[in-house]
């Protein structure tokens, strides 16, 4: 569905993405994992034709992506990081004016949007102007907004960032309910635990490259099963990975001062290979 081919986009003396190359199936939820900066958000930019790669290429679909491709462009949606919902307008008056930009026509309109506000468990706030939405609810409408147009490829940047566990769990459930419909997701996030349970694959990604990419039972894998946690002798955080419960707790019984032994997560392979805690 999306084939990137040594794309890179340069800001001055700046690379924000380095010579990226990734492929992503059909049906895939694809997820980029990294630190604030690493290049997640200039990615997603570009594959949406927002911004043009300094070079390389990439094909979304079959199709080259640029401004000027309304064909392609109405076979993608988009979730922002940021809100772009028009305040003073209802829920549902948000989804009309949605429906507009993309000319659908009216007699499809009413169940289009009876339908959205469904799956997107909005119907009984669909009368409520949006500024007076949770935030929340106001990510499941900017969900709803992008799925306007039935599209094959689903673009979300940091789409639970600010809102609180409940609502991001329900996210996470919409999202599954869209891959099961066939969409193709990537999906940008800082989120451990939201890569983890989302996602098929796994980009980790720092200083605009992607330096591991696999499942996160297989990225886990190259590390071991479990993870001691310790001070140092200068009060610094360790981390020891150990395939064998038993040989983790040898080592455990080693240590002078307290310890914490679990069970290995995506966080420990992130910071084993990039040196960065993600939080």
């Amino acid at each position: 569905m999306i084939d990137i081919k040594n794309i890179t986009k340069e800001y001055g003396d700046f690379v924000a993405v380095d010579h990226l190359s990734l492929k992503i199936e059909k049906g895939m939820c694809f997820g980029l994992l990294g630190p604030n900066g690493a290049g997640k958000t200039t990615l997603i930019k570009m594959l949406i034709g927002l911004l043009k790669p300094t070079s390389g290429e990439f094909l979304i679909a079959g199709e080259k992506m640029n401004r000027n491709n309304t064909k392609l462009k109405n076979k993608i949606g988009i979730v922002p990081q940021h809100i772009n919902l028009d305040k003073d307008l209802s829920v549902k008056e948000n989804l009309i004016f949605s429906t507009k930009l993309y000319k659908i026509p009216r007699n499809k309109t009413k169940q289009l949007i009876d339908d959205l506000l469904a799956f997107c468990e909005l119907r009984s706030f669909e009368d409520r102007l949006t500024k007076n939405l949770s935030g929340g609810m106001k990510r499941k409408l900017m969900i709803a907004k992008a799925l306007v147009n039935d599209p094959e490829v689903i673009f979300l940047d940091e789409p639970t960032v600010g809102i609180d566990l409940n609502a991001r769990r329900k996210i996470w459930d919409m999202l599954k309910r869209m891959q099961d419909l066939g969409k193709t997701i990537i999906i940008t996030t800082h989120y451990i635990e939201e890569a983890d349970y989302l996602c098929d694959k796994i980009g980790l990604m720092d200083q605009g490259k992607i330096f591991h990419c696999d499942t996160s039972k297989n990225l886990k894998k190259q590390l071991g099963t479990y993870t001691i946690e310790y001070f140092n002798e200068h009060k610094n955080t360790e981390y020891k990975y150990f395939t064998l419960l038993e040989d983790a707790k040898k080592y455990a019984h080693s240590l002078n001062d307290n310890y914490l032994l679990r069970s290995l997560n995506l966080e420990d392979v992130f910071y084993n290979f990039a040196n960065k805690k993600v939080k």
